[in-house]
């Protein structure tokens, strides 16, 4: 289930804030590639990696007419607990324009959860949503909404994922992210859960991050599957990251 978002969540705020330059230096076109590594894959704030660490990765280009395109992956253990055959990695492709309007940063776009190889699912995990977010100031708002099966759910196209985080940037390279979102599986309300987290992130200079978020839900006793442990429980996650 991508990742969130906390690279989403600042691309709009860095664009927000950087509206004013842009007005006298041509925005340019940007080819970046990251990796890293989490105690804990969290989306949505259920773990996709049964609480254990995930390696991860991805590439972004971003075209200076504010289109932009990329992938990212991330091992993980759900599909498999699910009852799958196989299938222990997520891929994420996406796409959008990214633009503002009267003072508010926007990103629409499209999002493919591509879960390789997973057989043996009555219904196919893999899903595709569209969403709309703005970010005003430190406030970001993201709407997703889903249009096909969510996640492996039966008869669960219209879903969606409303969220709300803020980007308060604590100087000395440090940023804070609170956030708090709520998940809704059409025809599958046993599965719908509000989710909540607060991130503290570092720069660390040389394209190197490090993160440490505390995370819960109040999501049902089901969302633990193959009987391996509750998904949505508190937790703390730290991961690194590296940008080139």
């Amino acid at each position: 289930m991508k990742k969130p978002n906390l690279s989403i969540l600042l691309a709009g705020a860095s664009l927000l804030a950087s509206s004013g330059a842009m007005a006298q230096a041509a925005p340019e076109s940007s080819l970046s590639y990251n990796a890293g590594v989490v105690t804990d894959y969290r989306y949505r704030g259920i773990s996709q990696s049964r609480l254990k660490p995930a390696v991860q990765a991805g590439v972004d280009y971003a075209d200076k007419s504010g289109f932009y395109v990329g992938a990212w992956g991330s091992t993980i253990k759900w599909i498999k607990d699910s009852g799958a055959t196989d299938g222990s990695f997520e891929l994420d492709l996406y796409g959008g324009y990214k633009g503002s309007a009267g003072g508010v940063a926007y990103d629409l776009g499209v999002l493919r959860y591509q879960y390789v190889g997973n057989k043996g699912l009555a219904v196919n995990a893999n899903t595709t949503e569209i969403y709309a977010a703005g970010t005003l100031g430190m406030f970001t708002l993201k709407y997703s909404h889903a249009l096909t099966n969510t996640f492996a759910n039966a008869n669960s196209k219209g879903s969606s994922y409303i969220d709300l985080s803020a980007n308060v940037d604590l100087g000395n390279g440090f940023t804070l992210t609170p956030h708090i979102g709520r998940q809704v599986i059409k025809n599958g309300a046993i599965y719908n859960y509000t989710d909540y987290s607060l991130t503290l992130a570092k720069d660390l200079g040389k394209g190197l991050s490090a993160s440490l978020m505390a995370v819960g839900t109040n999501a049902s006793a089901d969302y633990n599957f193959g009987g391996k442990g509750y998904l949505g429980k508190d937790a703390l996650v730290a991961g690194i990251k590296y940008t080139f």
